[in-house]
């Protein structure tokens, strides 16, 4: 019988530049129920904010100054539901949480995810650790003293 032999060898180097694929680390978010919500390429936190409802904007096309985000959604879109604000009304595109149907986000235009410029992840929605109620979920910002 012939005999088999194998070599392997390692090479590392502690003066290596990082590359594009390591740098862009992902960040994993799950809905308040433990679900899987949303894999994007920055933190959330990092995001501008709608002054309206302060939500989190995610930008889903390229603009002059500012290139989309990378993201990938988990959530199933639902019928409109048209909102009263300062000086008219706003049509939101919701999204819902396949699991327990708690609302994650919206956008101004209809289904699929990423068909208008912004995607608008609400305030308290989504937690980074599974099974833990993120910062702030519960607060309210409406307190009628």
């Amino acid at each position: 019988m012939p005999k088999v032999v194998s070599r392997s060898a390692v090479s590392s180097s502690t003066d290596a530049q990082p590359t594009a694929s390591s740098a862009a680390a992902l960040r994993v978010y799950y809905c308040i129920c433990g679900e899987f919500i949303l894999v994007i390429d920055t933190n959330l936190s990092a995001l501008p904010r709608r002054q309206s409802d302060k939500s989190t904007i995610i930008r889903c096309r390229d603009s002059g100054s500012a290139a989309a985000r990378v993201f990938k959604l988990n959530a199933t879109p639902v019928d409109p539901v048209l909102i009263e604000r300062n000086g008219g009304h706003e049509r939101q595109y919701r999204f819902l949480c396949p699991r327990c149907t708690l609302p994650i986000g919206y956008q101004s235009t209809p289904p699929p995810s990423k068909s208008g410029p912004f995607l608008y992840i609400l305030p308290g929605a989504l937690t980074q650790m599974q099974g833990q109620l993120p910062q702030g979920a519960l607060d309210d910002d409406d307190d009628e003293s």
